[in-house]
């Protein structure tokens, strides 16, 4: 029995990293459809229609925007107590491109994670219980057009004690830091497939917005392990997921005939139509977006 658990322990970082290398070999080898969306910034989309990516059917998004000197600028939007599409939200801000952001109360309105604009906090963390949920223990950081992604804590408060910067937005798991894949405890959210919405950054420097669908045949959604190894595999070594499901949704001003360009599944149809409502966004603009503080 020993043996057997000195074979397993020293075989499991090998077969791991056999995923991980068969998933960069399968991208590298992608056709990708491929639109450059402004200087340093382009999209990439490959829908994986004969389950070849996790041995399922996979819609992935992926908005590239390379380092060094950025004729861009990164922000957070919010509605405030409104819920309001993704794709209006970057329409409102005269922006290139919109991301959904954080986690929100889809009855009442708000974030339940902290949201700070321009230095005017907006919505502060909601626990839920004795310790923080998983997606309140991080948060993407801009300061100076830079984004970061910061670890937090499972105590209530980290976030007031770290984080002074003006633009804040709390949210998770954090999927990668350090270039180390983060432990994510067998929870029902962690382990089954949904539509997933992640920002990773890679040892270059790139941001990568993401996006993978989910809820149809036509793509199967991501576990948050799986969606882990599709990060390490883009080459991030800081990763972090943002709200999915029916909010998972990236828009890019005239991509589409709506700008949405994943297919959001709240019309349980794989289309562009599907696009949920949300809280808050990420932004990407030519110029200093104008949001509603």
């Amino acid at each position: 029995m020993m043996i057997r658990l000195l074979i397993l322990f020293i075989a499991l970082p090998q077969i791991i990293f056999a995923q991980v290398d068969s998933v960069q070999l399968l991208l590298k080898k992608t056709d990708w459809h491929v639109q450059k969306i402004a200087p340093k910034a382009k999209w990439e989309q490959h829908h994986f229609a004969k389950g070849e990516l996790f041995h399922a059917n996979q819609n992935v998004n992926i908005l590239r925007i390379k380092r060094g000197h950025r004729p861009l600028n990164f922000a957070f939007a919010s509605g405030g107590k409104a819920l309001i599409p993704t794709s209006i939200q970057g329409q409102q801000a005269k922006a290139l491109a919109a991301l959904n952001g954080t986690f929100f109360d889809v009855k009442n309105g708000g974030s339940v994670d902290l949201i700070r604009i321009n230095g005017m906090t907006l919505d502060t963390t909601r626990p839920s219980g004795q310790f923080l949920a998983e997606h309140q223990r991080s948060a993407i950081v801009i300061k100076n057009n830079q984004v970061q992604i910061v670890k937090g804590d499972s105590i209530r408060g980290w976030e007031k004690r770290l984080l002074t910067e003006d633009n804040v937005m709390v949210t998770g798991p954090l999927l990668i830091h350090e270039g180390k894949k983060i432990h994510l405890p067998a929870r029902s959210f962690n382990t089954t497939r949904h539509p997933r919405t992640a920002l990773g950054i890679t040892r270059r420097g790139e941001i990568l917005w993401i996006t993978v669908d989910g809820r149809v045949k036509e793509a199967a959604g991501m576990s948050l392990y799986e969606l882990s190894h599709l990060m390490e595999a883009l080459g991030c070594v800081e990763a972090i997921n943002l709200d999915g499901g029916g909010s998972t949704t990236l828009w890019i001003d005239g991509a589409t005939k709506t700008g949405v360009v994943n297919m959001p599944c709240d019309d349980k149809v794989f289309d562009e139509y599907g696009e949920r409502k949300v809280s808050n966004v990420l932004l990407l603009s030519r110029r200093k977006p104008e949001v509603n503080d």
